[in-house]
């Protein structure tokens, strides 16, 4: 048996482990890492739904919000597996940044993990961007959760949606999340504007569209400088306070996720084609809206030829430091 007690004190015996620790952290880094090239795919969708669980059947929660969702967006009602997803992005070359939306809270409905997510997503790490979703309303506690996606199963974002959640974006409840997301300097994504997600339902299935405003997400931007903040969709009928944010703050960008180009308000073209052309990120809000269809409404839809690679990969890579 042999005893170090005499050989080093415990001053140095500290450093020791402090030092096994920093480069078992360094190690785990190494195994998360991705290893998407972005030279050899098409493009980058941000936003992405996993919404069947491999483990779990559908939630019946859930299940009335999806068969609203829809009938609104007159889209298959059937919901793809995580696989399944994973094959038909392969299929189509393009990486994308998969979440769920954690709404217990909110609506009452039972999450799909965020470890189902991160662990399937490190199996396809060159293509498939783990992001998770934690309810705001779960503050410190959910901070904890952030903190061991992020450090120890390679999340590289987050998603929030204030209307499913029932919560504002600016609520103090969500900043210990926020801290933790800020610190790592990682991307959030903001639901904004109006939602299938209830629309048809009995009150909107309780769905409270004021959360969705923009301008609610501007005091995040600047109180946290160092999370990246991208404003989903058009943002309709908010549309022009997302342009403006993006426009003013350096940590904003958009993504053009959930509506088909050919209905894009035309101030977001203008200003896609001028001022924020490195601001704008292409998403489709999948399975909703299929990633094939988008890209070719898009090319039709009057973005110049020089700024349709920014949105499609360029500006993605540099936020999600792919690049």
């Amino acid at each position: 048996m042999v005893i170090f007690a005499p050989i080093f004190s415990a001053t140095e015996i500290d450093d020791i482990r402090a030092y096994v620790i920093h480069h078992a952290n360094e190690d785990k880094a190494l195994e998360t890492a991705m290893s998407i090239d972005p030279s050899k795919i098409l493009a980058i969708d941000v936003h992405v739904h996993a919404e069947l669980s491999c483990h779990d059947p559908e939630d019946p929660v859930m299940a009335e919000f999806f068969d609203a969702a829809s009938a609104y967006f007159k889209a298959d009602r059937k919901r793809p597996t995580i696989p399944e997803t994973i094959a038909y992005y392969r299929a189509q070359n393009i990486a994308f940044c998969l979440f769920t939306v954690d709404c217990e809270s909110g609506i009452g409905a039972k999450r799909i993990s965020n470890y189902e997510v991160a662990d399937i997503a490190a199996e396809h790490d060159d293509i498939v961007i783990p992001f998770a979703s934690i309810d705001p309303r779960k503050g410190k506690f959910g901070a904890r959760e952030a903190r061991d996606l992020v450090e120890n199963h390679g999340v590289k974002g987050f998603k929030f949606h204030g209307i499913m959640q029932d919560c504002h974006p600016a609520d103090r409840v969500t900043y210990p999340i926020y801290e933790v997301i800020a610190e790592h300097g990682l991307p959030a994504i903001f639901h904004t504007g109006h939602s299938g997600m209830g629309t048809g339902m009995k009150g909107g299935g309780g769905v409270r569209l004021k959360y969705g405003q923009p301008i609610l997400v501007d005091d995040v931007a600047v109180d946290f400088p160092d999370m990246k903040i991208i404003l989903a969709h058009p943002s309709w009928p908010w549309t022009d306070e997302s342009l403006s944010m993006a426009l003013h703050k350096d940590n904003v960008f958009m993504d053009l996720s959930g509506w088909s180009p050919k209905y894009f308000p035309k101030q977001v073209i203008q200003y896609a084609n001028t001022q924020l052309k490195h601001k704008m990120l292409f998403g489709s809000d999948w399975p909703l809206i299929r990633p094939e269809k988008w890209i070719d409404a898009a090319r039709e839809a009057g973005f110049r030829e020089d700024v349709l690679p920014l949105i499609m990969k360029d500006n993605a890579v540099g936020l999600l430091g792919l690049g």
